[in-house]
């Protein structure tokens, strides 16, 4: 939701979904449109989702044993896309630095020269521009990978900072991972690099306090920072209602004149086309209830992997919850897929196998996705023809997936959806659940199908023990009618599974 005043009456107003470029005012019906600067932003290429963190200053909390307090920020921006990094100061006088990006936190502590100079064993560490996504760095005894490569500015700083930082301020930084070790090489000082060790965490395992509240959080996150004007008639000035796909020109009510709907008005009507006709199951805007949590969907991506003999579309959708931060659906013909960004990363076994929480994933397929259309906010800025190498690891059930760009990788886990559930959560699509109800794909072996078999397998082994335990006590013919029946109640569920996991 992205309010506004209306330029013409100044009644509240609200661009309800982030990629809308027109309204109309309730109060005096005028259309106001979104400035075209901010137009050229919607569609081919995404807005950068503006200040969402539920971090501030003065939140407080523990780590490693010791209670700390955050006292300072900085913002750093890159091409596509900004992070925070809060200066912590423990309990004890020490301090370190909380990286908050994307919902993901890191929270570090500089290692001193002689610390490094004693784990690097007289190795000399790599200059930025040597570096790459998947560049190895082997430190106290840990082989790291690099996983995000970047030249950022700071846009700005706040509170108490160990340094002295202005607007444009540069740095050189890059990250490292070794599952959910991290470290930081940080260029800012020129070579060698100073350095970061720590490890990822997570708001709860840092015991927050003091965190922003869900309201302060809505009134930030997604915000429209542009300007809006009504279309108004040239010739007297009187408000215009206009729907977008319908004419090319208008006509005054008032004065009846002819209006050209030419130059930067053109521009945001012709936006507004484009996501008329963009048909999706869900559009940015919309709400859902996941987990008992209201979600948004901030904005949708619609990608090809440009096969050569038969390309596949899938459409992507990133969804905000002020309390739980981001998360990822998916839709392809298939079904859909519900994406987790691990903050913690897989470990590969070797160049064909990872593993993660115990289970063994082989690798699958291996190819190029590319961006077609993107609509909405994003946590990084999406354009048309932006691509990323993914690799996938175990079977479409619950599978990982190495996503490659030219200066990160990513770690996502997917899990398949019944389309079903995905109407359920968003109730008020009706395209969406008319899909869930057409499709043939709440197919063999669904989250709900098994759900509903194994109830009903249990309810029918109870009874089972029920009646035959006490002729199993006076004959051995009633252990062996147990046991035929516990293997032909939960066979056909065993099988239906492994086949799904197939699938």
């Amino acid at each position: 939701m992205q309010e506004i005043n209306c330029p013409s009456c100044g009644a509240p107003a609200a661009f309800r979904s982030s990629a809308a470029v027109m309204v109309v005012c309730e109060y005096c019906h005028s259309t106001l449109l979104k400035d075209a600067d901010t137009v050229k932003d919607i569609g081919k290429m995404s807005a950068v989702l503006e200040d969402y963190t539920p971090l501030q200053l003065h939140t407080s909390g523990q780590w490693d044993g010791q209670g700390f307090t955050l006292v300072g920020r900085i913002q750093l921006r890159y091409d596509a896309g900004l992070w925070n990094e809060w200066y912590v100061l423990f309990d004890d006088g020490s301090d370190g630095w909380l990286a908050d990006a994307s919902g993901q936190y890191m929270l570090t502590r500089r290692v001193t020269a002689e610390q490094s100079a004693a784990q690097l064993n007289g190795v000399a560490l790599p200059r930025h521009d040597q570096l790459t996504p998947g560049t190895p760095l082997y430190f106290d005894k840990h082989r790291y990978l690099a996983s995000d490569v970047r030249s950022a500015r700071c846009t700005g700083g706040q509170g108490e900072l160990p340094f002295t930082v202005g607007a444009g301020w540069a740095a050189q930084v890059a990250d490292f991972r070794d599952e959910g070790r991290f470290l930081t090489l940080d260029y800012a000082d020129g070579d060698p690099p100073a350095i970061y060790t720590g490890q990822a965490v997570t708001l709860d395992q840092l015991k927050c306090q003091l965190l922003r509240e869900t309201d302060q959080i809505a009134g930030t996150a997604d915000r429209y920072r542009g300007k809006a004007v009504p279309l108004a008639c040239p010739g007297c000035g009187g408000a215009i209602a206009y729907r977008a796909g319908v004419a090319s020109f208008v006509v005054c009510p008032s004065c009846h004149s002819e209006i050209d709907c030419t130059t930067s008005t053109a521009l945001v009507l012709e936006k507004q086309r484009e996501l008329d006709a963009l048909q999706t199951s869900l559009a940015p805007g919309d709400t859902g209830s996941i987990d008992g949590k209201p979600y948004t969907v901030l904005g949708l991506m619609q990608c090809t992997d440009n096969d050569e003999e038969e390309a596949s579309t899938w459409v992507e959708y990133l969804l905000f919850n002020e309390q739980r931060g981001l998360m990822w659906l998916v839709e392809q013909d298939s079904g859909w897929d519900r994406v987790e960004v691990l903050d913690t990363w897989p470990r590969m076994v070797s160049g064909t196998t990872a593993s993660y929480q115990g289970q063994t994933f082989q690798q699958g397929y291996d190819y190029e996705s590319a961006v077609l259309y993107a609509a909405g906010t994003f946590n990084w800025r999406v354009k048309a023809g932006d691509t990323t190498r993914l690799t996938e690891f175990g079977k479409p059930a619950r599978r990982l997936t190495r996503e490659t760009s030219d200066t990160e990788i990513v770690w996502t886990l997917s899990t398949t959806v019944p389309r079903s559930q995905v109407a359920l959560w968003f109730k008020s699509g009706p395209g969406l659940a008319e899909a869930a109800r057409a499709s043939p794909g709440t197919r063999a072996g669904s989250t709900d199908d098994l759900a509903f078999c194994r109830k009903s397998a249990k309810v029918y082994a109870i009874l089972l023990a029920i009646l035959n335990v006490p002729v199993a006590l006076v004959t051995d013919r009633g252990w062996f009618t147990i046991v035929v029946g516990f293997l032909l109640l939960w066979a056909p569920i065993w099988l239906v599974q492994r086949w799904a996991g197939k699938d």
